[in-house]
């Protein structure tokens, strides 16, 4: 009976923990998530020409997909369970807890995202499969031509929609494999708003030349007919091409001695202003067609005889275009009524509206996936992708948070909440085929006639005025501020002025104004006069100095970004801004808090580079989820007030203020899925340096053991030049830290830099308690350090163990990745004679100017037949020569798996 109740017992206790465990396991997904959105954002600033995705990242950024997927089946799975057999996903929950940590340690890329692509001569794209007979001929016909030598321009030409994109990415991508055909491939899409700076750049971009925004149009070609020539054979292809182009002007050779130039274009007389051979883009054959839209709206279509005569009819109407086919029936997926299917056909059959000539056809089937959407507010969303450039790499998680400024996505409890419903919207936009994925992983693109399609409607109601990546240098004409205007996008603009004489807009229910990275220098203070309705407006990436005195007035604002504008450093009065809930200030001039700030009591969102916050301010945001402060020193009881708070960076002080901080948080029912905190003495914090999600540095400070604690969920702790006074024979993190068994378990990362007064820096007890899950070691200038981990005798005691000092200790750090030991003048040992360290996924040590260090006690056990685990040229020990050659090894097929790298 004791038995049976024990296993009751312990049952029961694992369903009450395992709504705790889902909580935790939440959270780290959510880390994660977030991990790879910045991921992905870094990506796109790395990913240029001749540059590739690292394996390692590639499979890592697979790996988070796939277990996204795999813990939305566990919820659903536990969700669905009795109370009594809640208890039994305990262990499955806890390893993918697991699991979401280990992808949280590999997702940290010290060393970059990318590597040099030397095997390839130019840029990969990204493609979909070539589809039907006729587009096969046409691909042979322009591969023909690109073989020949006596041809030295090639012109694409066809409606849009039709595939002239596709195709031309297909043979880019075969180009790059005939490197004894040519030496550099260039690919540069145009796209509608063409100007001859934009190639420009789009080619010395392409060929890694550098790049000079003042520089004359006409010096920047020379340049460019230079660079080409000293190419050799080139094959450059301009895609999407809308009007006659003046080589000459632009800076490209006339073609010869085996280089090309192809471009693609809808107008027959751009390719014979050229003078190019001519390749038509023809539309499919009538049963490629019928295949293709099979593929897209299911083969099951085929078990409904009677609806297979309209489906039929519907095929027709598309006209064989790629685009609509894959729309129309993207959007008719999974509809099996013959009431739909009809209906269908009747708003495909209606007469066409005269639109851009050829291109009639094309825009009706768009119209019919977006009306397909049916609710308003995903309609709402796909039009605010039309508010970026043409062709333009949109961030999926950007997009979303537009998408919650402009409330087209509903307000929550938590952020991820809010991004969760964003994605779903996105995705629905992807299943219809209005948005297509972009060049990297979580950016999207508008195919441009979809865009095109967007801004058709917005000419209308909503009315938009989009005039993004223009290179315009001076704002739309006052006649182009029209009454009825909902948004407004110039965004990407570069040195765009503002008149001064040019009277307010009379905008009253514009909602939306994005002036981002437009280098404007000044803006006219009565700007912003007649734009009482306006709720998000950004000003980010902008060289003026001074905020216009009408924001003061914007009541209806709720998002307002100024960041990255570095020369700002006055702004008016926020006191008539209580709408207000996402202000970002970072990177500016300013000193101080604008004035009225304390009646923004709304704000959900807030970035601030200033000097000082005043005493009592932040605590009256108590709705507050994401706080940023760099630069001034914020106090421990305000922060812990804001039990809303899921993300903040911020710097205290000293350790008071921090403990202040961590008793105030006592309460919360929901750790900070993400926090960077600072503690030092200097006048002015700066932020700690950063490798992970939840991270501490002390920088200065003085520290002491009283009253000293810490998030049990810490991730990365740095401890830079602490002023410590405590005896000698103490061990430092058994003295400073002395926790219980399992509090430091989410330790990453530590990083001990400039601590004088510290020799002895573990006792056993602690790092066997507690570092299991370290993966870096980082000990740097600690000129009095004379043992990692203290003699095992302190060890016995301690535990109070018996025994003699021959038993061996093992230090088993499964982890431990990256072990740096630098400029520590007196360090004697690692760890104590009878002690080793046990760590199968160490990948470097750093050992630099260690000169009374002896031996490295270090055990990596071998497999099966004495081979190591991991080939030697994956570890590797940094040293001096001097050094390699003279330091022991406690064990000899240790130091076979390492391959040093001489400093000196």
């Amino acid at each position: 009976m004791d038995f049976f109740l024990n296993k009751l017992d312990k049952h029961l206790d694992n369903n009450r923990s395992l709504d705790q465990n889902m909580n935790d396991l939440k959270r780290k997904l959510e880390n994660l998530n977030a991990l790879k959105e910045d991921t992905d954002s870094k990506m796109s600033a790395e990913l240029q020409p001749r540059k590739k995705l690292k394996k390692q990242v590639d499979l890592w950024l697979e790996t988070v997909e796939r277990i996204n997927g795999e813990i939305e089946s566990l919820e659903q799975r536990v969700a669905q369970s009795s109370t009594i057999s809640r208890g039994f996903h305990t262990a499955n929950v806890l390893k993918k807890i697991q699991d979401v940590e280990d992808l949280l340690q590999q997702g940290k890329f010290d060393q970059g995202l990318v590597v040099d692509d030397l095997t390839q001569i130019g840029q990969a794209l990204t493609t979909t499969t070539l589809v039907g007979q006729a587009a096969e001929i046409c691909k042979k016909e322009i591969w023909t031509c690109l073989m020949d030598d006596d041809i030295g321009k090639i012109g694409v030409w066809g409606m849009g929609g039709i595939g002239k994109t596709t195709i031309m990415k297909i043979i880019n991508n075969q180009l790059l494999e005939e490197t004894q055909k040519f030496n550099i491939v260039i690919w540069v899409t145009v796209s509608k708003e063409m100007n001859v700076s934009k190639i420009q750049k789009g080619i010395l971009r392409a060929i890694g030349e550098d790049l000079y925004e003042d520089e004359e149009e006409a010096i920047r070609a020379g340049k460019l007919y230079k660079r080409l020539i000293k190419k050799g054979r080139y094959a450059l292809i301009l895609d999407d091409l809308w009007d006659k182009l003046s080589l000459e002007e632009v800076g490209i050779p006339e073609p010869c001695n085996g280089s090309k130039l192809v471009i693609t274009t809808r107008k027959l007389d751009v390719c014979r202003y050229l003078d190019c051979q001519e390749v038509k883009m023809r539309t499919l054959l009538e049963h490629d067609a019928w295949s293709l839209f099979l593929e897209k709206v299911g083969r099951d279509i085929l078990n409904y005889p009677n609806l297979l005569p309209i489906v039929e009819s519907v095929v027709e109407q598309c006209a064989g275009l790629s685009l609509a086919i894959v729309t129309v029936a993207s959007s008719m997926k999974g509809i099996r009524s013959i009431h739909e299917w009809r209906n269908a056909l009747n708003e495909l059959s209606r007469p066409v509206k005269s639109v851009t000539g050829l291109d009639e056809k094309v825009f009706q089937q768009l119209q019919f996936s977006y009306d397909h959407l049916k609710d308003e507010k995903v309609q709402h969303c796909f039009l605010c992708c039309a508010l970026y450039p043409e062709d333009w790499n949109i961030s999926e998680f950007a997009l979303i948070r537009l998408w919650i400024a402009e409330g087209l996505v509903e307000e929550m409890d938590s952020q991820q909440a809010e991004f969760d419903q964003g994605r779903t919207i996105l995705n629905k936009l992807k299943n219809n085929c209005l948005l297509e994925n972009g060049e990297y992983t979580r950016y999207v693109k508008l195919h441009d006639l979809v865009r095109d399609m967007a801004l058709r409607f917005t000419r209308v109601k909503p009315r938009f005025l989009v005039k993004t990546g223009m290179q315009l240098k001076e704002i739309p004409h006052q006649q182009e501020w029209t009454e009825d205007l909902e948004k407004v996008s110039l965004k990407f603009n570069k040195f765009m002025q503002i008149p001064s004489q040019m009277s307010p807009p009379r905008c009253q229910i514009l909602t939306t104004l994005l002036l981002s990275h437009c280098l404007i220098e000044s803006i006219p203070d009565c700007f912003f006069d007649q734009m009482k309705g306006l709720k998000v407006l950004d000003l980010s990436g902008n060289n003026f100095r001074n905020l216009p005195r009408s924001i003061s007035n914007l009541k209806a604002l709720i998002v307002l970004l100024v960041k990255k504008c570095p020369p700002l450093e006055k702004v008016p009065s926020f006191s008539k801004l209580e709408a207000l809930k996402r202000l970002d200030l970072a990177c500016t001039k300013l000193k101080n808090l604008p004035h009225g700030m304390q009646r923004v009591v709304n704000l959900i969102y807030l970035r601030l580079d200033i000097e000082e916050v005043p005493s009592g301010i932040l605590s009256k945001f108590s709705c507050l989820r994401h706080l940023v402060v760099r630069n001034a020193f914020v106090k421990g009881e305000e922060i812990g007030q804001l039990k809303k708070l899921e993300f903040f960076e911020g710097s205290f002080y000293d350790l008071n203020e921090f403990s202040t901080y961590l008793q105030a948080l006592h309460g919360r029912r929901q750790q900070l899925f993400r926090y960077q905190i600072g503690m030092s003495h200097c006048r002015r914090p700066r932020a700690p340096r950063l490798s992970w999600k939840k991270t501490i540095e002390l920088e200065g400070c003085k520290i002491y053991r009283v009253g000293v604690t810490f998030p049990s969920d810490l991730q990365q702790l740095n401890i830079v030049g602490g002023i410590v006074d405590f005896p000698e024979e103490e061990v430092f993190f058994s003295w400073f830290i002395p926790t219980p068994k399992g509090m430091f378990s989410s330790l990453k990362e530590l990083n001990l830099f400039e601590c004088n007064k510290i020799k002895k820096l573990f006792s056993c007890s602690w790092v066997l308690r507690n570092v299991q899950n370290l993966e870096v070691l980082r000990i740097q200038f600690c000129v009095q350090m004379e043992e990692i981990i203290a003699s095992e005798i302190e060890f016995v005691e301690e535990e109070g163990m018996g025994g003699s000092n021959s038993n061996t200790i093992h230090f088993t750090l499964p982890k431990l990745r990256i072990l740096q030991l630098c400029f520590l003048g007196q360090l004697k040992s690692i760890c104590s004679a009878n002690g080793v360290m046990i760590c199968d996924s160490l990948e470097s040590i750093v050992i630099e100017h260690c000169s009374r260090l002896q031996r490295i006690p270090l055990y990596l056990p071998p497999l099966d037949g004495g081979q190591p685990s991991v080939p030697p040229l994956v570890r590797i020990v940094k040293s001096s020569k001097e050094f390699w050659e003279s330091v022991k090894w406690d064990h000899p097929n240790a130091k076979s798996r390492f391959k040093p790298i001489f400093t000196s």
